[in-house]
């Protein structure tokens, strides 16, 4: 098989020795040809390669959240990892292998050379798929959530994949070209340039039906939302600790969202899991009684524990490495606060403070809420300072502490007796349609847990009033949305990007069509070449 100028003999037997693991001599390569069944797996490499491209989006997606599926793990495991590392390493050396197959098949293709994939690279190619549909069943069945993630990231990303998805297949259209002016097979040819044509045209209209809160106009843009401090500043200083809130107060957050639970003789504190072993030294100090649920302890034994260190030695999040030498020193001075402390600081900052009570099931809770409304009457902070969202015992709370501020997790009722004020929900169950509806009805909405830029900007395009973040120090700098694009200027980018594709396309295959058609096709010889050539002079 002839090589086509621009694809000399060093470089075709190199990529051809790539992809096929064989070294291949010019001689021998003109006696190989691509079969039905190479182009089978050409075919499985382009969806293996689409298949964990796809991957890898959502694995950027989900990384808003993977401090829960750390969490998760530790607290089935006992072992502490950042599994976003491990994900993120393989993820990339799926991608970046069928990647680089796939750039060789192209080239190998333009270059007129046959396709000839090693079985090496065909189990590893189902070895990719499996894996990839593995990550992709774990997703659904344990964490189903984040496939309404990924729909609002769309809102982020749509008109960015747009473009760049319009510019990966308009490159595809010169190997597309070469393999069309190659084959002789005249159902092929129609076949492909259908489904292609067919795929440019959807892609062309797609801006349609894509759709965005960030596509407004700069005047329309609401207000920036207000930070909730996520058990404080956890990227900062150890979670739900004093350390902690005074970072989140230097985030110039409004509120510190936080946990309470109530110890064995009645003192409420910050405590965010029901075990103490993830965020204290409680197996070194009481080894035998790890194990118990935090409410077990009373406060002499929980004052003993060490809040702070666990935060240097397994770091939670990247930022830890960061730290000052100061602010580790001060990490290692952390204790379990009581809710007197945490109310005492929140008032001296000025900020206000929302909490859960746990456990919800207990069999004493109601004396929880009762310890834990004495502690807030007795502190002397403002009562409006104070956001309730346990729902248990509800309506106690309210005649016994009137200014205190219910939260509820829940959206409005149709027939809601008392209209809601206040709601506090994960960030995927209320759309950009029914914030913008619950920001005209001067209901406040805040969602959890926002720590990506990307999401955030989003939200605040949709005029969320608040969102709770384990990132304040990052979202604080954010002074504007990452993008924010008029309707008009979006029109033009679409109109622009659709007219130079379709140039770009025509110009491949016209320019294809002058270099590859000269050269022998198949069964053709140098007489049947020269004749054409001469027709075709003639013609013009």
């Amino acid at each position: 098989m002839a090589d086509p100028p621009g694809c000399c003999h060093p470089c075709a037997t190199c990529l051809l020795c790539l992809y096929s693991c064989h070294w291949v001599t010019p001689k021998k390569r003109k006696g190989l040809k691509t079969s039905k069944c190479d182009c089978s797996w050409f075919l499985f490499l382009f969806c293996v390669f689409l298949f964990t491209l796809v991957w890898l989006y959502f694995t950027i997606v989900i990384l808003n959240d993977f401090h829960n599926f750390n969490e998760f793990i530790f607290k089935q495991r006992k072992l502490w990892l950042d599994w976003s590392l491990v994900l993120l390493i393989a993820t990339a050396t799926l991608i970046t292998y069928s990647a680089v197959l796939l750039v060789l098949a192209l080239c190998l293709q333009l270059c007129g050379q046959p396709l000839k994939l090693h079985w090496l690279h065909k189990i590893l190619l189902i070895l990719t798929a499996l894996v990839v549909a593995a990550a992709f069943t774990g997703l659904g069945i344990k964490w189903a959530e984040e496939w309404r993630s990924a729909r609002i990231s769309l809102q982020a990303t749509g008109p960015f994949l747009h473009i760049g998805i319009v510019g990966g297949m308009t490159l595809l259209a010169w190997p597309l070209a070469s393999f069309i002016y190659r084959t002789r097979n005249k159902g092929l040819k129609v076949f492909l340039l259908l489904v292609y044509c067919a795929v440019m045209i959807a892609l062309y209209l797609a801006p349609l039906g894509i759709t965005s809160p960030c596509i407004m106009e700069e005047n329309q843009l609401p207000p920036k939302p207000a930070l909730v401090g996520h058990r404080g500043a956890p990227m900062l200083a150890p979670e739900n600790t004093l350390m902690s809130l005074h970072k989140a107060v230097d985030c110039d957050v409004q509120v510190f969202e936080t946990d309470v639970m109530v110890s064995a003789d009645g003192v409420p504190f910050l405590m965010h899991d029901e075990e103490l072993t993830r965020t204290t030294n409680v197996q070194a100090v009481f080894p035998e009684r790890a194990a118990l649920n935090s409410t077990a302890f009373n406060w002499t034994d929980l004052q003993q524990l060490d809040a702070g260190s666990w935060f240097l030695e397994r770091r939670p999040f990247p930022t830890v490495q960061s730290l000052s030498a100061g602010d580790r020193y001060q990490v290692t001075k952390q204790r379990i606060p009581s809710l007197e402390q945490a109310l005492e600081a929140a008032k001296q900052s000025n900020i206000s403070i929302m909490f859960d009570l746990r456990p919800e099931n207990h069999s004493d809770y109601q004396s929880f809420v009762n310890a834990t409304l004495k502690v807030i009457l007795q502190s002397g902070i403002p009562l409006q300072q104070v956001l309730w969202l346990p729902d248990g015992f509800r309506e106690e709370v309210k005649q016994r502490a009137p200014g205190v501020q219910q939260i509820y997790g829940r959206k409005r009722l149709q027939n809601e007796k008392e209209p809601l004020l206040h709601v506090n929900l994960p960030y995927q169950d209320m759309s950009s349609e029914e914030i913008r509806q619950y920001r005209q009805d001067n209901i406040s909405v805040n969602l959890y847990v926002v720590n990506q830029p990307w999401l955030f900007s989003v939200l605040w395009c949709s005029g969320v009033s608040s969102v709770t973040t384990n990132a304040c120090q990052v979202l604080k700098e954010m002074k504007h949305p990452i993008w924010l694009l008029p309707s008009s200027t979006y029109l033009m980018i679409w109109i622009v990007v659709d007219c130079v594709s379709l140039l770009v396309i025509l110009w491949a295959f016209l320019l294809l069509k002058y270099v590859l058609m000269p050269f022998p096709l198949p069964g053709q010889s140098e007489t049947d070449v020269l004749l054409t050539k001469i027709n075709s002079l003639m013609q013009e």
